[in-house]
């Protein structure tokens, strides 16, 4: 068999290397021709992608790469695995569902299969895709192709986590449209789990971030509670996650990053509006999670007035750039926001990632394109007056940091367990 994943990103590029590890040939598609030219190269542009791997399933022929569209006449199905980002007024924007849609159209075949992976709201897949698809192909979905949405679920950074043991949610156009879903994804997913609609699978997704970032705002705002009280919240995190049941652990963090958590509870709010419905739990939950930021840096401010510092002309590092621990992954980062803010309070403001030596050209954080990581010494470290830390990558030594710094504002209680100064440490 003979597929096309469209999007070789951080969802469409771990996809397509567990087809080809199941003898599905696999034709990666990508309007980015530094990443096609990188994959057929066996090169991998994605910290948590093995190079090796790569390069074995390229030099066999399992897997190759291409912008050219058209070639999508030679295949039995196609993955779309495109972003599903937010415009400027905070709504959905599903141009690249649309876009890939169109450009694929043209070169549809009776009985081929289209799947979507993309998050997005209950709708898009039988609606907008379908209208597209129909439009620009002149065939009739559920009829002469298949047409069905399947969410994805990485989770980037997790060694524990492979995509061939992540269940995955299935929902077709019609039952016939199910079935070959059913067919594709048990070539290479040990477990699939079939919804009765594209729409129902389509918010299964939501769903399953939308509970974790109402979760998030939750811990969010006893964390501010609490520390008006003087009680440490991870304390009581702790204790509360021995209950065996009727519990689940969630953490605080400087604000919610990452293109799944900030953006997917969006959609169904948008979505809703339509339907005369207001989902004002989930508005909530995201104006907690969106003023972390700004609660963090009033720790910033607080903690440096204890030195009798100002924020204004102070050297501030950010330890931390990506949305979460061990990825190179900076999207909806809230380290961006962290900075801005510093920065817009006049401090002079660096920062310190493992993972991102090189902040990449980006159209929400274009200001801060190009700006590198700074080293990791001791002359660096000492020589700002305060770092904070925003995500807390194993690969950095946190016992050097409390040696090296002279003022640690720490977010995700990494900090803990290590002996420190008097007043060396805030918990954010």
């Amino acid at each position: 068999m003979t597929i096309s994943i469209i999007g070789l990103g951080y969802v469409g590029l771990p996809l397509a290397l567990q087809f080809a590890r199941s003898d599905v040939r696999v034709l990666g598609l990508d309007i980015d021709p530094a990443k096609v030219e990188a994959v057929n190269a066996g090169r991998s542009y994605i910290k948590h992608i093995d190079a090796d791997s790569l390069a074995s399933l390229v030099a066999t022929h399992s897997l190759s790469a291409s912008t050219d569209f058209s070639r999508i006449r030679e295949v039995e199905a196609v993955i779309i695995c495109v972003p599903t980002p937010l415009n400027k007024n905070r709504e959905p924007d599903i141009s690249y569902i649309l876009e890939t849609g169109k450009a694929i159209a043209p070169h549809l075949h009776p009985g081929i299969l289209i799947v979507l992976e993309s998050t997005t709201y209950p709708g898009t897949t039988d609606e907008d895709l379908r209208a597209v698809l129909e439009q620009g192909s002149g065939l009739k979905a559920g009829v002469d192709f298949h047409l069905a949405f399947s969410p994805e679920r990485e989770d980037p950074g997790n060694p524990a986590s492979r995509v061939a043991d992540i269940p995955k949610v299935i929902g077709g156009l019609t039952p016939a449209c199910l079935e070959q879903a059913k067919r594709l994804y048990s070539l290479a997913i040990k477990t699939v789990i079939p919804v009765s609609s594209c729409r129902a699978a389509e918010a299964t997704k939501l769903l399953e971030n939308i509970f974790r970032g109402v979760n998030i705002a939750l811990v969010n705002e006893l964390k501010v509670v609490y520390a008006a009280m003087g009680i440490d919240v991870w304390e009581v995190i702790a204790a509360a996650k021995t209950k065996p049941f009727g519990y689940m652990p969630f953490y605080p963090g400087p604000g919610l990053g990452g293109h799944c958590i900030p953006i997917d509870p969006f959609y169904l709010t948008w979505k809703a509006r339509e339907y005369g419905q207001h989902t004002r739990f989930i508005e909530l939950a995201g104006e907690i999670n969106s003023a972390m930021p700004e609660y963090v840096v009033r720790r910033v401010i607080d903690a440096l007035n204890a030195r009798r510092k100002a924020l204004n002309g102070s050297r501030v590092l950010v330890l931390g750039l990506a949305y979460k621990k061990n990825v190179d992954d900076d999207r909806e980062s809230p380290s961006y926001h962290l900075m801005d803010l510093l920065q817009a309070g006049g401090a002079q403001v660096a920062y310190y990632d493992p993972h991102v030596p090189v902040i990449r050209p980006s159209r929400e954080h274009g200001n801060w394109a190009g700006l590198a990581s700074v080293a990791w010494n001791r002359p660096a470290i000492a020589g700002f007056d305060a770092v904070l830390i925003a995500t807390a990558h194993d690969a950095v030594n946190y016992k050097e940091l409390a040696d090296w710094a002279a003022l640690v504002i720490d977010t995700r209680n990494v900090m803990a367990d290590l002996k420190t100064q008097p007043g060396q440490v805030w918990k954010s």
